[in-house]
């Protein structure tokens, strides 16, 4: 059996990772993983988090399972941390689930159970992990114009022209904010247009929201989630713990299930099997640390500014590189990295660009142009500006 396995297809970010650890410069970036840096390249455990795990260290009794859905402390907190009162909590189901990957595909095998016939739109590009599981999954895909690389923004025109396309029952995913990998994101008039779409088209609305509070802030964040949430008759939103509360090894992921209030019995118990037969009961420690925070008053006012800190940090630092590009390359070009919010921006410069930025510069970012803005630090934004200028002004 086992010898007729091929070999699968390295995965890009890994294989950048290894080639940047095997680079023996001393002046290298890297620019490739997906995870967030504090300014000395370290990420750190937020220290509300350390004080939630050390209270439930003391208080914690068992270590036995709970339930399929996950604790419901948990479910709750989220839920008021995602929805806020934009959505009745009577029409919401919800799982825990391992990270915001885990939410996805969980969310994709309900779509298969639910309306097997449906095709998912997704934003070209998206995150890769999308298209990688649609496609473990046999589930039908088809993208939609999202970004053009021309102006660093979203085509906004192009999108809704392709999504008018899209058959009712069909199913539309969706970054909430700080578009993964471009960094691009809608106005919340654009949400509200492409809300207005799905209505018309009975189209249903799946959010990836894997980067609350990186952005313009934690509610700013969800505001076309919610703008959704308030519209739509059925809507399905996966959210991730991992950058928000910087919890990425504890895998702590959520997915919501909005419908009827009548049929939420039923969402619920589906949601339950699904987990009963992928992997049984979530992991709970993660889930269990984020909703100590978000329910004492203290922890959460500590998170919440130690959030700010950070997401105001990367601001700062796209605001640095914008101005350090402007200089070095005398045009407007490259305004654009400080309009986009997240860890991402895409520059939209061609693969050959990105190796020779690697080759010449020590600057190691995804092929397609991704960056990771919180891989960088005051003193290395100009060394990032000079390779950017040197290799595509």
């Amino acid at each position: 059996m086992l010898s007729n396995l091929k070999d699968q297809p390295a995965d890009k970010i890994l294989t950048l990772m290894q080639s940047f650890r095997e680079d023996p410069r001393d002046e290298k970036l890297d620019l490739g993983v997906g995870v967030y840096k504090d300014a000395s390249g370290h990420t750190p455990i937020m220290s509300a988090v350390k004080k939630a795990e050390a209270w439930l260290l003391e208080s914690e009794t068992t270590k036995s399972y709970t339930g399929l859905a996950g604790d419901p402390a948990y479910a709750a907190a989220m839920r008021s941390l995602v929805l806020a009162d934009s959505v009745a909590a009577d029409r919401v189901a919800a799982i825990a689930t391992p990270g915001g990957t885990g939410a996805f595909r969980q969310g994709v095998d309900l779509i298969r159970t639910a309306s097997p016939e449906a095709t998912v739109w997704v934003s070209a590009p998206t995150w890769p992990n999308h298209l990688s599981i649609l496609k473990t999954t046999g589930t039908p895909f088809v993208e939609y114009r999202y970004f053009d690389a021309s102006t660093g923004h979203v085509d906004f025109d192009g999108m809704i022209a392709d999504l008018d396309s899209a058959k009712e029952g069909d199913v539309v995913l969706l970054h909430g904010c700080c578009h993964n990998p471009t960094g691009a994101n809608l106005t919340d008039d654009q949400w509200r247009q492409v809300a207005d779409l799905l209505l018309r088209k009975k189209l249903v609305p799946m959010v990836d929201l894997a980067y609350q509070g990186f952005g313009d802030g934690l509610d700013a964040d969800a505001q076309g989630t919610r703008i959704l949430a308030e519209t739509q008759p059925e809507m399905l939103i996966g959210a991730s713990c991992s950058k928000n509360f910087g919890i990425y090894r504890e895998r702590t992921g959520i997915l919501f299930a909005i419908g009827d209030a009548a049929q939420t019995k039923t969402v619920q118990g589906n949601l339950n099997h699904l987990n009963r037969q992928n992997y049984s009961f979530p992991p709970d420690h993660g889930a269990r640390l984020v909703s100590t925070i978000l329910t004492d008053d203290a922890l959460r006012a500590e998170w919440q500014a130690e959030l700010e800190g950070m997401r105001t940090g990367m601001l700062d630092l796209r605001q640095q590189l914008a101005d350090e590009l402007r200089q070095r390359t005398n045009s407007d070009r490259f305004d654009f990295i400080a309009q986009h919010r997240g860890m991402f921006s895409r520059l939209g410069v061609d693969a050959d660009k990105v190796e020779t930025m690697r080759r010449d510069h020590g600057v190691y970012m995804v092929g397609d142009s991704r960056m990771n803005i919180a891989g960088l630090n005051a003193d290395t934004v100009p060394i990032l500006a000079a390779a950017i200028a040197k290799t595509c002004g």
